[in-house]
């Protein structure tokens, strides 16, 4: 099942998405950082909003709960076990493997801690909302986790869906991003194309997602920790010291 995405610009440069079955009124939103840009794309798009998907509790992808709350009464707000304490509103939480249906939607859940430790992804269909765990060609600060939980959940949590899973993201970064790979892993035909295509896309206003897994493994460093444009760089010291080593490049870039 391929689900109807819309993305919502918000704040600064972040994501909300309305996510859709083919042909059904009702959506979700997912990563509610404000309320207002989300209820008029929702109304423009003739859909009516049965639930909110928190990724993680960072106050840029939940601002807009308590908005959604009073708008829509009833709404479902959903976040992570780890953060139903840290998150506003929230309605029922969940864990790592669990799947729910809401608005003719199976969503299921992916513990992926590192950027904090309560960040979950949503797959639905074909797709995957990652939050700030996974951005197209990066990955997202550690302020939480550790080097060794973002590896896993890049690699064998993420990386492991199916390559034409559908990624989308919770911020525009992409740009920066190809940049940055491009400084770690100049000679990557890939991350060339992306920089071209990210540039060409922000040049037009208009947005980088979706990825997907497969161009993910072919341009992300964060996923290309073992190739040997990395380890020349940075050292043969490991696919986890590897990651570390880039995530700290990448913050002072």
């Amino acid at each position: 099942m391929i689900p109807r995405v819309i993305p919502v610009p918000c704040l600064r440069d972040n994501y909300a998405y309305l996510v859709s079955a083919p042909g059904q009124k009702q959506a979700l939103v997912v990563d509610a950082s404000e309320s207002e840009p989300v209820l008029r794309a929702a109304a423009a798009a003739g859909l009516e909003l049965v639930g909110v998907l928190a990724t993680h509790h960072h106050f840029d992808h939940v601002g807009g709960h308590e908005g959604m709350a009073a708008a829509v009464p009833g709404i479902e707000i959903v976040c992570s076990e780890y953060d139903k304490d840290r998150v506003p509103a929230v309605t029922k939480t969940v864990v790592h493997g669990e799947s729910f249906d809401i608005a003719g939607l199976t969503v299921r859940v992916l513990s992926v801690p590192g950027h904090t430790l309560g960040a979950v992804a949503y797959v639905i269909g074909d797709t995957v909302f990652t939050g700030d765990t996974m951005f197209v060609a990066g990955c997202g600060r550690l302020f939480e986790g550790t080097p060794a939980q973002m590896w896993t959940s890049l690699k064998a949590e993420l990386a492991a869906l199916p390559l034409e899973t559908r990624v989308f993201v919770g911020h525009e970064y992409t740009l920066n991003n190809a940049r940055f790979a491009k400084s770690v892993d100049p000679e990557n035909p890939a991350v060339t194309a992306l920089l071209e295509k990210a540039d060409a896309a922000r040049q037009a206003n208009l947005p980088t997602v979706p990825s997907t897994i497969a161009e993910e493994l072919a341009h992300n460093p964060f996923l290309r920790v073992g190739e040997a444009a990395l380890r020349a760089r940075f050292g043969d010291i490991g696919d986890v010291a590897v990651l570390a080593a880039v995530r700290k490049a990448k913050d002072d870039f």
